[in-house]
């Protein structure tokens, strides 16, 4: 055979009675098995013959017409043992009517085990009667052309009851002619309608979006016929209506999913309308199957993130349907929907305030249902801005050390809280604060993400106020006689005090000299102040000029304006002492602290006016060695023209003998400049100055 067909073919079976009678024998289409249940006669009895004298009993006549010579066997089969069925064939054409005896005819009685009957090519035997018990036959020599009616009839007696069906297999070389093996007459095959069922035994199953539609069975028919041409398909509601082309469907009507439908193919001879092979049929069945779905409404909660007002919501996540292997599509009005426009593209990342989307879910089979999908956010997170204020830090004023968890942003219980330098950082979570309960910062803000247990966030400012360091205006550094002692005021208005010597009150008394500090609270921040009380500096004798019976006193250092004195008793502004007796005197200087007088010792030297280099022993020099206990003395001779002529030292033992390169110089007036340094911690400088009349005998 050129092809298989592709659908199950139920071949020439039989439901009414008109089926059982010779003149409307059904042909055989093809070498397809065939399967029947036959119950009854048709309208006449037909004299049979030969082994089968007893008539007919439940029987079904088939018309075969031969495609290619060759043999022919069958197999018959009952589907139940204890069914005992009889057969006869007819032929080669004759006619219903003047059939003549069988050429082959086997009535034996077969019941039980393999109770197999029909042709073989091993027997030998033509005809076998009732009660022989040979099962099988001799084969048949057919020629293409020819045409046979086989009758088969299940035959009940008292000893045999059993209904059941047979099933007929063709054998042999001959093939049986066939429209639908013709590959001229059928050169595309048959498509049965549907799917395959879960069960490949089962029925095809034609797919329905719903369970009462209205079906129009014609809808199927060119699937079936695939192209091919002088065919056509009917539609029945059960086998025996499809094999006599009985009843059709041929209008739409409800169907159900429990009832098995059959279409019956036939074909028609465009040029011989009594052509057996028109009587040729093949049937199907199918099944409907409801592929209907039923979406659910569903409700998708977001977080509304810093209060944006909208969120990020997964579309695809809704719980809108079971099964896999569905199409969503998803739009944000019913109309949208329906008329397929406006399609949301990106439904796994869909921002959107609350609001209702609309899905409509596909099914593999095509099948669509409609849902809503509610979104909602889920509970706000409420947060406020806050202020926190901390003291400087000594080491850097500008800074301090905030406890950011101690900023009050939220009055909800929260899941948690993390930091962040800027907006930017809070949002994308990056350059998160570590130590957020010891941040060194200026002036400035400070973000912080508030989140609930569901990951939903706010984000707070934090602004970060230092407090500036409160230090006293009055408490400043001192400076006071070394042996003096003073009070330190760290003024009103702290809240506390606490002093290095361990008072805690506003002013300390009897401070000497030395570093102290004072640690001031104001409100809550708490500062050190240090303050030094410094020795005054003492005044110190720069120079010190001797003219004859003055004295005068050249102060630097300590703190102006000085006071003198000789007796440390009585003390005068001017720096200047006259009428100073020869010898040696004290002098003594303080400044405006009015510390203890600095003391200082002066020679006011022996006053020389005259000499007379005549080497009588009287006045022959001027002599000042009585002060070469002090530091550099030199003493210096000008003439009056300011020329210095001589330079009394160590050397000269601090004389003068009215010569100048060992020539004695002129008569006149001469002045003379003794500069030394006290012996004093300061080596106080002395200049002593004066004049002498040298008279020379020349």
């Amino acid at each position: 055979m050129r092809r298989l067909l592709l659908f199950i073919f139920l071949c020439i079976s039989h439901a009414f009675y008109s089926q059982a009678d010779c003149s409307t024998a059904l042909s055989v289409c093809g070498n397809s098995s065939i399967t029947y249940s036959p119950s009854g006669i048709g309208n006449v009895d037909e004299f049979l013959g030969d082994c089968l004298i007893l008539g007919e009993h439940n029987s079904i006549w088939y018309k075969i017409t031969i495609a290619t010579s060759g043999t022919l066997t069958f197999d018959l089969t009952p589907n139940d043992p204890d069914a005992d069925y009889d057969w006869a064939i007819y032929g080669p054409n004759v006619t219903c009517g003047s059939l003549g005896s069988p050429i082959r005819c086997n009535a034996a009685t077969v019941v039980g085990v393999s109770p197999i009957t029909g042709l073989n090519m091993t027997s030998t035997i033509i005809s076998a009667p009732g009660g022989s018990a040979t099962p099988y036959c001799q084969y048949l020599d057919v020629v293409a052309g020819q045409t046979y009616y086989l009758y088969i009839d299940n035959w009940i007696s008292a000893t045999s009851s059993t209904m059941s069906p047979f099933s007929l297999t063709w054998g042999g070389t001959a093939t049986l002619a066939s429209p639908f093996t013709d590959p001229v007459l059928t050169p595309n095959p048959f498509v049965a309608p549907g799917i395959p069922a879960a069960n490949p035994a089962d029925p095809k199953e034609i797919i329905l979006c719903s369970s009462t539609m209205s079906f129009d069975f014609s809808s199927l028919s060119a699937g079936i016929l695939n192209g091919n041409q002088h065919f056509s398909v009917t539609y029945h509601n059960n086998q025996n209506e499809a094999l006599a082309g009985q009843n059709p469907i041929t209008t739409p009507i409800t169907v159900n999913t429990s009832t098995v439908y059959y279409y019956s193919i036939s074909y028609t001879d465009p040029a011989n309308p009594n052509n057996p092979l028109n009587k040729c049929k093949q049937i199907g069945q199918f099944k409907f199957k409801d592929a209907s779905i039923t979406a659910k409404n569903a409700t998708l909660i977001q977080c509304n993130n810093n209060n944006a007002g909208t969120a990020v919501f997964d579309l695809t996540t809704a719980d809108v349907i079971s099964g896999s292997n569905m199409t969503k599509k998803y739009y944000n009005s019913l109309s949208d929907l329906t008329a397929g426009i406006n399609e949301i593209t990106t439904p796994s990342a869909f921002v959107s305030a609350e609001g209702i989307i609309y899905v409509k879910v596909i099914s593999p089979f095509g099948c669509t249902a409609i849902a809503q999908i509610t979104l909602k956010f889920h509970p706000v997170v409420v947060v406020n801005d806050a202020i926190l204020r901390s003291c400087a830090l000594e080491k850097d004023p500008s800074t301090a050390s905030f406890n950011l968890t101690g900023a009050s942003v939220t009055t909800q219980s929260v899941a948690g809280k993390k930091y962040y330098p800027s907006m930017t950082d809070a949002i994308n979570q990056t350059n998160e604060i570590p130590s957020a309960t010891n941040y060194i910062a200026p002036n400035g803000v400070v973000y912080v993400r508030v989140f609930n247990a569901q990951g939903c966030y706010a984000v707070a400012k934090i602004t970060l106020s230092v407090i500036p360091p409160v230090y006293s205006d009055l408490l400043k550094d001192k400076i006071i006689c070394a042996e003096a002692k003073t009070s330190l005021d760290a003024g009103p208005g702290f809240k506390s005090y606490e002093w290095s010597t361990g008072a805690t009150t506003q002013v300390i008394n009897n401070v000497g000299i030395g570093a102290y500090w004072v640690k001031l609270t104001t409100g809550d921040c708490t500062v050190t102040q240090f303050v030094k009380v410094y020795p005054s500096e003492q005044p110190v004798v720069s120079a010190i000029e001797i003219a004859n019976n003055t004295v005068t006193i050249s102060v630097k250092g300590g703190n102006p304006p000085y006071k003198f004195s000789i007796d440390n008793i009585t003390w005068q502004d001017s720096n200047v002492f006259t009428n100073l007796s020869r010898g040696d005197h004290k002098i003594f200087v303080k400044d405006a602290y009015d510390c203890n007088a600095i003391e200082i010792n002066i020679v006011v030297p022996n006053l020389v006016n005259v000499i007379t280099p005549n080497e009588d022993g009287i006045n022959d020099v001027i002599d000042y060695s009585a002060l070469a206990g002090k530091q550099n003395l030199i003493m210096n001779i000008f003439d009056r023209y300011g020329n210095k002529i001589y330079q009394a030292d160590r050397f000269s033992g601090y004389k003068w003998d009215g010569t100048q390169a060992g020539k004695k110089v002129p008569t006149g007036t001469y002045w003379y400049s003794i500069t030394w340094n006290e012996n004093d911690k300061m080596s106080t400088p002395v200049q002593y100055s004066g004049w002498v009349l040298v008279k020379n005998r020349e």
